[in-house]
């Protein structure tokens, strides 16, 4: 098989592994916060124009279904940052990293909801989060020159940033909050890196523009 026909078979599986994600997360939405025993895998088939047989071979749970857009937005993070300019700080390369992919577009508020209102999904999308850390710990030692057998900061700042990424989600679900995601998740990542601040001058993550 040739480069080009590997490349057009990993397209159209990555087309299907999305297609598959956007009709469970919709059918998830569309049952409610209680309703996601209501969800299946016949249902979710159906509506991404595959078999079960199919979607067997991609996800398995309706869980991972669900959160699959969030696995692989984490998946993506270290190559993210390779590909951040060398002469900028790590601080900088990492949050244009992390807020162009995160934030492009810009999450759906109802499908982030329903995920963090329900346990079961709540912790796939944990799981997801989490998966952002082995690339881009990866993605930082070599942009720094650490090496992470021998210095813990590589791991500990993908650690960071990865829960920064999921403070930043649940913050921005909050009643009252009218930023935009790529602010409130700016905010969240500046903390990684900024010293603690003095009481009483935190950041509005309520306001301000996005840029």
């Amino acid at each position: 098989m040739n480069e080009d026909a590997m490349d057009l078979r990993a397209r159209h599986k990555q087309a299907t592994r999305e297609a598959i994600g956007h009709a469970a997360l919709r059918l998830a939405i569309e049952q409610g916060p209680n309703g996601l025993a209501l969800v299946r895998v016949h249902d979710i088939a159906t509506a991404a124009g595959v078999s079960p047989r199919t979607y067997n071979n991609y996800f398995s749970s309706r869980e991972e279904a669900i959160c699959a857009f969030q696995a692989d937005q984490s998946r993506r993070v270290g190559q993210a940052l390779r590909s951040r300019p060398a002469g900028e700080s790590l601080q900088e390369a990492v949050l244009a990293a992390v807020i162009e992919l995160y934030t492009d577009p810009e999450p759906d508020r109802a499908g982030l909801a329903m995920i963090m209102s329900t346990p079961e999904l709540e912790g796939e999308a944990l799981k997801a989060f989490s998966m952002a850390e082995a690339p881009l710990a990866e993605a930082i030692a070599e942009r720094t020159g650490i090496d992470p057998r021998r210095d813990l900061f590589p791991a500990v700042t993908a650690a960071a940033v990865a829960g920064a990424i999921r403070v930043a989600g649940r913050h921005w679900l909050q009643p009252g909050v009218t930023a935009s995601f790529a602010t409130t998740l700016r905010n969240a990542l500046s903390c990684v890196f900024a010293p603690a601040p003095l009481a009483g001058s935190g950041k509005d993550t309520e306001g301000g523009d996005d840029s």
